[in-house]
C-alpha cells in the first residue's frame, strides 16, 4: 500500500504581514480624523466670519484679507480659503479674479426682489403660526418683542438689528417647514446689510417695533388671515423704507 505523502503544514502569517494588514487601516483612520478636524475648523471659521459680516464688522465692499484674517483667527489659510468659497456660495462674498474677497455690497434690485420672495413666505409662516403657534413659543416670541422694545427706549440700533433677525428666524422655524426655513435664511443673510442699515435710522425703530407687536397680537388671536396680512405687509413696509433709505443715502453722496 503505497505511502500517502502528509500534507503540507499552512504556513503561519509573519508579523510583518499582519504589520502591512493593520498599518493600512491606522493610515485611514488617521486620515478621516484630520478630515473631520479640517472640516470642523472651516465650519468654525466659516461661521465666525458670517457673524463678523452679519454684525457689520466686516463692512460691504471691504476687502477680506487672507493674512490679516488668519492672524485675526489664529487658523492658517487653508480653512480660510475654503471657508470663503462657502461664504461665497452663500451669497454674503464675491471673489474676483486677481483682485480677491469682498464682502457682497447687494444692490437695490437685488434687495427688493429678495423682500418680495420675503413677504410671501413670510405671510405663510404667519397663516401656520396662527393655527399652531403653542402657549410656550408665544411666550418666547412676546419676549423677543418685549426686548425689542426696550432697544428702542435706550436708541440701540445694533441690538435692535440682532433681536429683528431672531424674532423673524424663530417664527419661520416654528412653522416647522425645513426646506422654507433653509431658504429663508439664505436669502436674509444675503438682505442683511441692507436691513441693519435701514434700521440705523431711529426714527424707523419705533415704526417697525409696532409692526412687529401687531403680528404678535394676530397670531395669537388665532386669526390665519389677519396673521398672514400682518407680516406679509410688514415686510413691504420694510422693503418701502429701504428705497427710501437707500435713495436717499444716494442723493447725499451725489451732494
Amino acid at each position: 500500500m503505497p505511502c500517502m505523502k502528509a500534507a503540507a503544514p499552512l504556513p503561519s502569517a509573519p508579523a510583518a504581514g499582519i504589520a502591512e494588514a493593520v498599518e493600512p487601516q491606522a493610515g485611514t483612520a488617521r486620515t478621516t480624523i484630520a478630515l473631520l478636524q479640517r472640516h470642523s475648523l472651516v465650519s468654525v471659521v466659516q461661521a465666525e466670519l458670517e457673524r463678523l459680516i452679519l454684525a457689520g464688522e466686516l463692512a460691504p465692499g471691504e476687502k477680506l484679507t487672507e493674512m490679516a484674517l488668519a492672524a485675526r483667527l489664529g487658523v492658517s489659510r487653508g480653512p480660510l480659503r475654503e471657508a470663503f468659497r462657502m461664504l461665497d456660495e452663500a451669497g454674503l462674498v464675491r471673489t474676483e479674479k486677481n483682485r480677491g474677497v469682498f464682502v457682497r455690497d447687494i444692490p437695490i434690485d437685488e434687495a427688493i426682489e429678495i423682500f418680495d420672495l420675503r413677504a410671501a413666505m413670510e405671510e405663510l409662516v404667519g397663516r401656520r403660526l396662527a393655527a399652531a403657534i403653542t402657549p410656550a413659543q408665544l411666550r418666547e416670541v412676546r419676549a423677543l418683542v418685549d426686548a425689542m422694545e426696550r432697544a428702542v427706549k435706550i436708541d440701540d440700533a445694533r441690538g435692535y438689528h440682532l433681536l429683528n433677525l431672531q424674532f423673524h428666524d424663530r417664527l419661520v422655524e416654528m412653522a416647522g417647514n425645513r426646506k422654507l426655513s433653509a431658504i429663508y435664511r439664505k436669502l436674509t443673510k444675503e438682505l442683511s446689510l441692507f436691513r441693519r442699515m435701514n434700521l440705523a435710522d431711529g426714527w424707523l425703530l419705533p415704526l417697525s417695533a409696532g409692526e412687529h407687536r401687531a403680528i404678535v397680537r394676530a397670531i395669537a388671536a388665532g386669526d390665519a388671515a389677519a396673521a398672514g396680512r400682518a407680516m406679509f405687509e410688514h415686510v413691504m413696509e420694510s422693503k418701502e423704507r429701504t428705497v427710501k433709505s437707500h435713495l436717499r443715502r444716494q442723493a447725499a453722496a451725489a451732494a
